[in-house]
């Protein structure tokens, strides 16, 4: 098998979990390409064996499967460039929460095992793409987790005129508006309110940031359905954010977000459950309240 690997250059130790994926990947003579940054980080950290190994640049790269090592972020950027080649991706988590990258260190070699030993499963996950009448953007439309509109500094808030398939939904007056797959709903969609949302449920979720509103609420829409967005700005022009990637439009543009005509292929272990993740990475359901003295049951 050939695998591409991208990794974080900002933590030091990621040099050690990826000494210990070679040795796991050269047990069963892997071919293995490097992106060019994190080959450049590995052989500063003088610590890698890089023998016997190739590099590429940016989403310029074909493999069987590619290898994030470090955060949600690292994972999101390999899916950028794995883009529409349809290569799944295994994430080793050396961050901190982890939803996509959920392969702990500690379980890199026996995960390579279960790979070459086919005990392992693919997962299809949404992308969204966002289209503009008239601004080209400068980088990928396409998001993984979200797409929002924000705006641009500490003004007042934007008003967002949002219809689905044509028909008016609402306007929103906020700080921003998040359009976010379910694999973004545990991103930034539920920092600021927004529902947790199964993987293959087939949704897009659209979550106001600080609405000036109390009734205004997040809704849940067919991941097969048309946004359009409408901005306007007191100082003409706000921000767009795609899985943290960031651009100014001016006010005016006319924006469409839509489902893509691919999806990301996302490795799991072939016992992985997402409503574990969500007990062990949120602590979902965990009572955090500490009682130091409990109540007694003799009445005073």
């Amino acid at each position: 098998m050939k695998f591409s690997l991208f990794g974080n250059t900002y933590r030091t130790q990621n040099s050690c979990y990826a000494d210990i994926l070679l040795q796991a990947l050269r047990k069963y003579q892997a071919q293995i390409c490097i992106s060019n940054d994190f080959y450049r980080f590995l052989q500063e950290s003088r610590s890698s064996d890089l023998k016997d190994t190739e590099t590429f640049e940016e989403d310029n790269f074909m493999a069987d499967m590619v290898i994030s090592i470090g955060g949600d972020g690292t994972f999101l950027r390999a899916a950028g460039a794995v883009g529409n080649k349809n290569i799944p991706i295994l994430g080793i988590n050396t961050g901190r929460l982890g939803f996509l990258a959920d392969i702990a260190p500690e379980d890199i070699t026996t995960t390579i095992d279960d790979i070459y030993q086919g005990r392992y499963k693919v997962e299809l996950r949404t992308v969204l793409k966002l289209e503009s009448e008239s601004h080209s953007l400068k980088y990928s439309p396409y998001g993984l987790n979200e797409i929002a509109v924000l705006k641009r500094d500490s003004s007042s808030m934007i008003t967002i005129h949002t219809s689905i398939n044509g028909a008016y939904l609402t306007t929103y007056e906020a700080d921003g508006l998040i359009i976010s797959t379910p694999t973004g709903s545990t991103a930034y969609s539920l920092s600021v309110g927004g529902p947790v949302i199964v993987p293959h449920s087939n949704t897009i979720a659209i979550t106001p940031v600080a609405p000036h509103s109390l009734n205004i609420r997040p809704i849940v829409i067919c991941d097969d359905w048309e946004i359009t967005l409408d901005v306007e700005s007191r100082n003409h022009n706000f921000l767009i954010a795609i899985d943290g990637r960031n651009e100014t439009l001016s006010q005016g543009s006319r924006l469409t977000i839509k489902k893509a005509d691919y999806t990301t292929k996302v490795v799991k272990r072939y016992n992985h459950v997402f409503f574990n993740t969500l007990r062990n990475k949120m602590n979902w359901g965990v009572d955090n309240r500490i009682t130091e003295n409990p109540p007694s049951d003799t009445c005073m």
